[in-house]
């Protein structure tokens, strides 16, 4: 059985590892350093992706048609 806690602990910590994630992307994208900004944007993308399958984990449907 999967503890609700739980995965809103991990959803919020992998949150901020993608907020973490954005800011060193832009800094090398500031820095004009365009593969590093590119594959840190690719890596925040999927921890977005995997934040929000998360996060449909945690909320609770209401019936289906």
């Amino acid at each position: 059985m999967t503890s609700r806690a739980e995965l809103s602990s991990l959803s919020s910590a992998l949150a901020e590892v993608a907020r973490r994630i954005t800011e060193q992307a832009e800094a090398a994208q500031r820095a004009a350093d365009e593969d590093t900004a590119h594959e840190l944007f690719a890596v925040e993308r999927a921890l977005t992706g995997a934040g929000r399958r998360l996060q449909r984990l945690l909320t609770p449907t209401t019936g289906t048609s």
